[in-house]
């Protein structure tokens, strides 16, 4: 999916090298729920961190929180320390740990700093040091509908008066009505005479009024969100984004951060579990975190695709295969179909995104550290990399594809497609007259009036078929069979990056 326009704004203006003076680059934790030292790079202005829960998403920003102290006393009285996110308990008892940071602090390199908190055993050290920043952080408390919130089922009594607000001001009105697309005329956060310390969201929309007693959660959780001040180069940590927003909304909100992240030089760092979230975001801009048998992992870059098909457990294959995108997941199928039909319903295909993070999860293959069997494939025109193999051909795959098969006066690829010979021969062969091979399998589409998909699964059949040698697909065959049967994670078989033809 392409990006937004707010979001592509936001991207040309971090690869400038122009804004964020100040922001966080990176953290390590160790010795806290599960983390051992491993570093969470952030390496946009908006990082969307997705898992399982219970993988340390939420660890993640209150680490990042506690490592700064208020820009301003005054004006944000709230100072986090690590001992409000990480306390002893009955239950547990904290020491050896620590959370490394690296912060920059102006716009050439050398006004980067590396330090830490810490706690060798019976305190925290290193608070006084901290840099000053200012710090919002949102966990799902905004979400919680007001009627069940402590000491406000009282304030819904009739004989109650409001005593003084707190409206939202134009802009942030606006801002309310684009995400949640309804034209709201006011909204406020209410005191009543009796209780000034307990706000009441209420709206005015379509000539009516209705405080946040009958409200939807995800008007209520967008308010929260929005009542908060946000200088200029302020961190903002949010938790679970998307709760009680559809989809739409979700897309909007992104957006909208986009949008204040870029006028302001504002960072943040978010949790999901929302792939409109990650699709809405670049590459760059995701991180998955997961526990493999070696411990947690980072693993940035990754792309919607994969994330959403690591949350979700309803298909149930032996074997995990990782490519590149969809278009390299079909040509694989169908080399493995052109040997062993019944295999392909023993593995499910994941893209991963760039080729950076199949690298990555090469390194986790070689180390043996997923929790279940697992290969990664990375496109044919890519280097060798451990723990990975090569797809055919030397090339990107449409590139092989194509080729080979003009090479045979595409082979009956009309036939599947149902369209003449003529057509298919003028169509693809103009297509690979384009720069760039990404887009030779749309524009071809497009001529032939066809879905992309479809087109490329009968290109990928009849090369499988007619370009394919058979001792070639029966390596790959062999290499996926193998580590079925074995229920682990095999290296790599180092398949020749050529074909025979």
């Amino acid at each position: 999916m392409a990006l937004s326009k707010e979001v592509r704004l936001l991207q040309n203006k971090w690869l400038s090298g122009q804004g964020w003076p100040k922001r966080l680059e990176w953290l390590e934790i160790e010795g806290l729920r599960g983390w051992s030292g491993q570093r969470v790079d952030f390496q946009f202005p908006i990082v969307a961190l997705v898992g399982e829960n219970g993988v340390g998403k939420s660890t993640v920003l209150q680490a990042a929180a506690a490592v700064y102290q208020p820009q301003d006393e005054k004006e944000e009285p709230l100072n986090r320390f690590a001992s409000d996110f990480f306390p002893d308990t009955a239950w547990e008892c904290i020491t050896s740990a620590s959370i490394r940071f690296s912060v920059r602090q102006g716009m050439n390199s050398m006004g980067s700093s590396v330090s830490s908190i810490r706690k060798p055993s019976g305190r925290w050290r290193g608070n006084p040091e901290r840099p000053k920043r200012y710090v919002i952080y949102s966990d799902l408390a905004r979400v919680q509908p007001i009627p069940t919130r402590v000491g406000y089922a009282r304030l819904a009594k009739g004989q109650l008066k409001e005593a003084t607000f707190d409206p939202f001001d134009n802009k942030t009105l606006l801002r309310l009505s684009n995400i949640l697309a309804k034209k709201y005329d006011m909204a406020k956060f209410a005191m009543t005479e009796n209780d000034t310390t307990r706000a009441v969201t209420v709206f005015a929309r379509d000539g009516s009024m209705y405080s946040g007693f009958h409200q939807g959660s995800g008007e209520t959780g967008i308010a929260e969100l929005l009542k908060s001040k946000l200088p200029k180069y302020s961190i903002v940590l949010i938790d679970e984004i998307e709760a009680s927003l559809h989809p739409r909304a979700q897309r909007r909100l992104l957006r909208d951060l986009a949008q204040i992240s870029r006028e302001l030089d504002i960072q943040f760092v978010i949790t999901t579990h929302s792939p409109y979230i990650l699709s809405e975001l670049p590459p760059e801009a995701r991180i998955y975190l997961m526990d493999g048998a070696g411990g947690r992992q980072v693993i940035a870059g990754v792309s919607p695709e994969f994330a959403m098909t690591k949350l979700d457990d309803e298909a149930h294959p032996e074997l995990d295969i990782y490519v590149e995108d969809v278009r390299s997941a079909a040509l694989l199928r169908e080399i493995i179909i052109k040997v062993d039909r019944d295999l392909v319903s023993r593995v499910q295909f994941i893209p991963f995104g760039t080729a950076s993070v199949g690298r990555a999860l090469g390194q986790m293959v070689n180390g043996n550290r997923f929790p279940r069997p697992s290969s990664v494939f990375l496109d044919g025109d890519q280097e060798l990399a451990p723990g990975c193999d090569l797809l055919p051909g030397g090339d990107a795959p449409e590139r092989v594809v194509f080729e080979g098969l003009q090479f045979v006066d595409w082979h009956q690829v009309y036939d599947r497609v149902g369209r003449s010979p003529s057509e298919v021969i003028d169509a693809c062969s103009s297509a690979m007259t384009l720069n760039d091979h990404h887009d030779w399998v749309k524009y071809a589409a497009d001529r032939l009036v066809l879905g992309g998909d479809l087109l490329w699964q009968a290109l990928c059949y009849q090369w499988s078929q007619a370009c394919l040698d058979e001792d070639e697909a029966a390596k790959y065959v062999e290499l996926i069979q193998r580590k079925v049967d074995s229920g682990t994670s095999l290296a790599p078989l180092s398949i020749a990056r050529k074909l025979p033809f």
